[in-house]
């Protein structure tokens, strides 16, 4: 019997079988569409089509895996709550580290990460205080909730999950992780300004090293954890710090 009898759902064991093969399938399903959604939102100033791609990621447990495969990839109870928070932080710690790396190399310039995601956002320069709170509290609660659990549902959920049987666990992250960090390029390092697009080559270099190292912590929070929700809380804490810098720090 194969390691991955029963993970999942009979629907989909016609076409295909819960390994690496499948894992990229769904890399590019949702990870074509979501870049093209990206970059057009990043001219557009709006991210309510890009939201919709992350939604639909937060099915894919459902949709292609069984309960037992669902548990296989720990969406299930954490094993260790006490280690909940700290995944949270985690995540806080290490968006403190990308933007420091990239105030230090890049300023507050369109070659910082965090600019460029704050200026192809639509986020508004010169506000008062108690408009920034609004402002960040609207920003922010989307931002914890669709990308966190779409996101690592698919990455460090189903995909992962995929290449385990044949790599193992450490060596499945490294995968998952190159993933989630090259997608991420179409938020940062293929730049839109001043009506014309092109490819900042270091700081995009930069970028994709910093998501694929950040990719690794959400994974050790999983780990840490014995379930998923340390992943998702660990990806809450990146982007509640990452508007936090947007908003106070660079407005």
């Amino acid at each position: 019997m194969d390691m991955d009898d029963g993970l999942l759902r009979s629907l989909w064991t016609r076409f295909f079988r819960y390994n690496w093969a499948f894992g990229l399938f769904l890399v590019l399903l949702f990870g074509i569409p979501r870049f093209v959604l990206v970059l057009e939102a990043n001219v557009s100033g709006t991210y309510n089509f890009a939201f919709i791609i992350f939604f639909l990621m937060w099915f894919t447990p459902f949709v292609f895996l069984t309960k037992k495969g669902r548990k296989k990839i720990g969406l299930k109870r954490p094993g260790h709550y006490r280690y909940l928070l700290v995944s949270f932080l985690l995540g806080v710690l290490s968006c403190a580290v990308v933007f420091g790396i990239f105030t230090l190399l890049y300023q507050i310039t369109l070659d910082h990460a965090f600019v460029y995601i704050s200026r192809s956002g639509g986020v508004p320069s010169g506000l008062a205080d108690a408009d920034k709170l609004i402002y960040f509290s609207i920003a922010v609660i989307p931002s914890m909730l669709f990308s966190p659990i779409g996101e690592e549902f698919l990455y460090r959920g189903v995909v992962h999950g995929s290449f385990v049987n044949r790599f193992g666990e450490v060596k499945a992250s490294f995968f998952d992780s190159l993933a989630f960090a090259l997608t991420h390029l179409a938020h940062f390092g293929i730049i839109y300004d001043a009506g014309h697009w092109h490819f900042s080559v270091l700081p995009a270099l930069l970028w994709v090293v910093c998501m694929f190292s950040v990719s690794q912590v959400f994974f050790r929070c999983k780990l840490l954890c014995d379930s998923i929700t340390g992943a998702v809380l660990a990806h809450a804490g990146f982007n509640f710090a990452m508007m936090y810098f947007i908003f106070y720090w660079i407005y």
